[in-house]
């Protein structure tokens, strides 16, 4: 332990720890932009310089380490005039067009400038302005950009892509897509984990609203939408909402008061899956020899990306069911809408997710098949849907709760922990045990793969015959599983991939909280929505009954796999 003194507080602290997390833990506040513990502590913006006692310079608080006896002052007069300098010089090279910018009221700089009265610029604009491709899933708008390098950082140390890099030197230094390409070509899963790292807007999803106010508009067009299973455990953090506050029956209510005319829940299609991944499972594991191993799941479009750049020659090993996403919206413009009594050809299909990756896969070829247009048109992010809410000013504290449409309303325990690392294989794991047996198994048999480590493995006994599974989440622990299987260290039979770090808790298109991983809280959140569900497998959804005895016949009938099934080696990327 070391003793220091920080704002006159004396305090004692391990060897090795820094001054912004000595000031943190006496709940002194020192500002930043660029720091993310563990991941990006480069001391870029220097706004958390602060002065030490005997030393002349400032030293950046979040790279310099405390040493016994030291003093330091987070706001000494050379320290808020050196924090002034800084933030004015960074809003030089920064587009302050705030009103418009997709970070409004909830923008780091935006913030830190306004606390430290910096109500204009003594500087000349620096601005740097380039095009970007407009209907990529992701956008930059380098003119944001404060060089801070975390979209660097997070996507090289974390998810292991890459896809960011400096540019330029001196002044005109900037952050760009690596080795000069275009971002259409380059290796991005799109899991947009670099848009909820970034400390300002310089970083986003393409914008879906004025497209989704066009069809709210058309009085021809029937507005269908559906909710992923994570969204219910983020969507009120950007509403003013607690998250026991921000029920689903609340979001129904407000979906219906911004104008959509069918409001389902993507949980349904997640228990379809279940029953199409899980007999393709089975299928494959009661005859072994006749495929390649292990098999993988398909639902997140990040991972599907990834594999295909990264390792093709696994991509027959995923499972051929289409996501929840997909799987909803080929049933939207079929079944859905016989049973809801409108024609297809109006049907304007929208889903809600917590991803960024969903824009993309909406967008493939190969995953439309029900013959009337794209099977979702129009993909929003959490984000996104409350940007609607706000838009409209909807009293979300005292709106009346309302239930989902009937029928594909429905769903299970097990849909709602998609949204959670390990959901997926858990919730699969619970019905192939139903499918082999005829029996339930007890509800939390296989809840060994829950958790947050970046990569889980269990092996399970069905009717005597154990079952490998591995639960990677973030696409860093991806490559290190995929290199493990490559090199046949590990062997599995079953494995889920998340692109994102705590599943889709954690996805890309989730509201964006400084400093805060929430996917551990809202993975929790939605455990605990399983425990209290009266159903908790997915073949005990009765809107999957009815799917199966109106429609589809069975798991991987003929109908199933031109409806909920895809070639993955043939997607388009």
């Amino acid at each position: 332990m070391v003793n220091i003194t920080i704002n006159g507080e004396k305090l004692s602290v391990k060897e090795g720890t820094t001054i912004l997390e000595a000031a943190k833990a006496v709940n002194i506040d020192i500002p930043h932009l660029c720091y993310l513990k563990d991941i990006n502590e480069i001391g870029a913006c220097r706004v958390c310089c602060v002065e030490v006692e005997g030393m002349e310079e400032l030293v950046t608080a979040c790279n310099t380490v405390c040493r016994e006896g030291m003093v330091v002052k987070t706001n000494s007069p050379k320290a808020r005039s050196s924090r002034r300098t800084n933030v004015a010089l960074i809003l030089a090279d920064h587009d302050c067009q705030c009103a418009t910018c997709s970070r409004g009221g909830n923008c780091t700089l935006s913030t830190l400038a306004n606390d430290l009265g910096i109500l204009d610029s003594r500087y000349i604009e620096t601005t740097e302005y380039a095009e970007w491709k407009s209907d990529c899933p992701i956008v930059r708008n380098p003119a944001k950009c404060i060089k801070c390098m975390r979209c660097i950082q997070i996507c090289d140390k974390v998810q292991g892509m890459n896809v960011w890099d400096l540019t330029g030197t001196g002044y005109r230094t900037t952050v760009g897509v690596a080795q000069n390409v275009k971002m259409e070509e380059a290796k991005c899963a799109y899991c947009g984990q670099c848009i909820t790292h970034c400390p300002v807007g310089a970083l986003r999803e393409k914008n879906s609203l004025t497209e989704l106010y066009d069809a709210l508009a058309d009085p021809e067009v029937v507005t269908m939408v559906q909710v992923a299973p994570a969204v219910r455990a983020a969507w009120g953090e950007g509403v003013g909402l607690e998250r026991e506050e921000g029920s689903m029956g609340k979001m129904v209510a407000a979906l219906r008061e911004i104008g959509f005319d069918l409001v389902y829940d993507t949980v349904y299609t997640a228990d379809l899956t279940i029953m199409e991944e899980g007999s393709e499972f089975i299928e494959r594991f009661t005859h072994k020899d006749e495929y390649s191993w292990p098999m993988f799941t398909s639902c997140c479009p990040g991972w599907v990306r990834f594999a295909k750049l990264e390792y093709p020659q696994y991509v027959k090993n995923l499972s051929t069911a289409k996501s929840p996403q997909q799987m909803f919206g080929a049933m939207a413009k079929t079944l859905i809408a016989k049973k809801a009594g409108v024609d297809p050809k109006k049907v304007f299909s929208v889903s809600i997710m917590p991803c960024t990756a969903k824009k993309y896969e909406c967008d493939v070829e190969q995953v439309n098949d029900a013959g009337e247009g794209q099977d979702v048109d129009l993909v929003l992010t959490t984000r996104e849907l409350d940007r609607l809410i706000r838009a409209d000013r909807i009293d979300m504290k005292n709106i009346k709760e309302s239930p989902f449409d009937e029928i594909f309303g429905a769903g299970t325990g097990a849909g709602v922990i998609f949204g959670a690392t390990g959901g997926v294989m858990e919730a699969a794991l619970r019905s192939a045990y139903f499918l082999i047996t005829g029996e339930n198994p007890p509800v939390d048999a296989f809840k060994d793969v829950r958790g947050l480590d970046g990569w889980k493995e269990a092996t399970f006994e069905v009717q005597g015959m154990p079952v490998r599974v591995a639960v990677a989440s973030g696409l860093g622990n991806t490559r290190k599983l995929m290199e493990a299987i490559d090199k046949g260290e590990v062997e599995y039979d079953f494995v889920e991939i998340m692109a994102c770090p705590g599943g889709c808790a954690g996805g890309g298109g989730q509201p964006i909280h400084e400093g805060e991983e929430l996917a551990g809280i809202r993975g929790q959140h939605l455990y605990g929505l399983d425990q209290i569900n009266e159903l908790r497998f997915s073949h005990e959804n009765p809107a999957v009954t009815l799917t199966y005895e109106e429609y589809l016949e069975k798991p991987n009938s003929h109908l199933a796999h031109e409806l909920l099934h895809t070639e993955l080696t043939e997607w388009d990327l």
